[in-house]
């Protein structure tokens, strides 16, 4: 579904990315792990066309992706959920969840309004504040709106970015099942995630970064007992 090769991405005279290569398959959730600054989240926002890509090529569905516009790329049910949640803070829960769906707001009211009900269905605590404003809500509830909004677009391969990152562990479990749970709903995901042992648990595969390039890549049940990533990512 998705692949990138030989991705190289510079911000002015640092090199971000050296040379990245991966590949995610349909119904995959693919976990990226690597230390802050190895270059993960500048790896999201170049598939999702938040940063200028130096050279080599990402490719959706076998169509290049380079110097396409971000917009343009969410038309291809491209979701991106970013890291630190950026939510529209000073509208309502509600408001956030349209503004997810304003592509198809106009064409089909009905529809979003269904999807709308969805999201409340999977985030019951989302239609219990909806109309609260998104900036009062607490970190785990913007982490839901967040992906929730993301989900309105209808994507059918997502990008995550740090989805824990704050959460108390309650919210956590309840985010990470959800990402599982998308699996089921057809959908393929990459996932960024501080809490790799986590992030290892619900993927099939993982690619670990480093300095900007893939250091290691294999099955995240092998990885959960590779001595080095236990040592180095996984607290042990």
């Amino acid at each position: 579904m998705l692949s990138v090769n030989e991705l190289y991405v510079r911000y002015g005279r640092a090199q971000a990315l050296r040379g990245v290569n991966l590949h995610i398959d349909e119904g995959e959730i693919v976990a990226l792990i690597g230390r802050n600054g190895a270059g993960k989240t500048t790896l999201l926002r170049a598939i999702t066309g938040l940063v200028k890509i130096s050279s080599g090529e990402v490719r959706y569905k076998g169509e290049l992706l380079n110097g396409i516009q971000a917009h343009d790329i969410m038309k291809k049910r491209i979701g991106h959920v970013p890291q630190g949640r950026q939510i529209f803070g000073d509208q309502t829960v509600e408001e956030n969840l349209i503004l997810g769906a304003y592509t198809k707001i106009k064409k089909n009211p009905a529809l979003v309004k269904e999807w709308i009900e969805r999201e409340y269905t999977r985030f019951p605590r989302l239609k219990e504040r909806r109309k609260q404003q998104a900036g009062t809500l607490s970190g785990g509830e913007q982490q839901m709106l967040a992906l929730s909004r993301a989900l309105m677009a209808d994507p059918e391969f997502i990008v995550l970015d740090e989805p824990s990152m704050g959460l108390s562990p309650l919210f956590v479990k309840l985010i990470l099942d959800t990402v599982a749970q998308l699996r089921t709903e057809g959908k393929t995901i990459l996932l960024v995630e501080q809490l790799a042992k986590a992030a290892l648990s619900i993927s099939d595969r993982a690619y670990v970064l480093s300095s900007g390039a893939v250091e290691i890549t294999g099955a995240s049940s092998e990885l959960l007992h590779d001595e080095k990533i236990v040592q180095t990512y996984l607290g042990a």
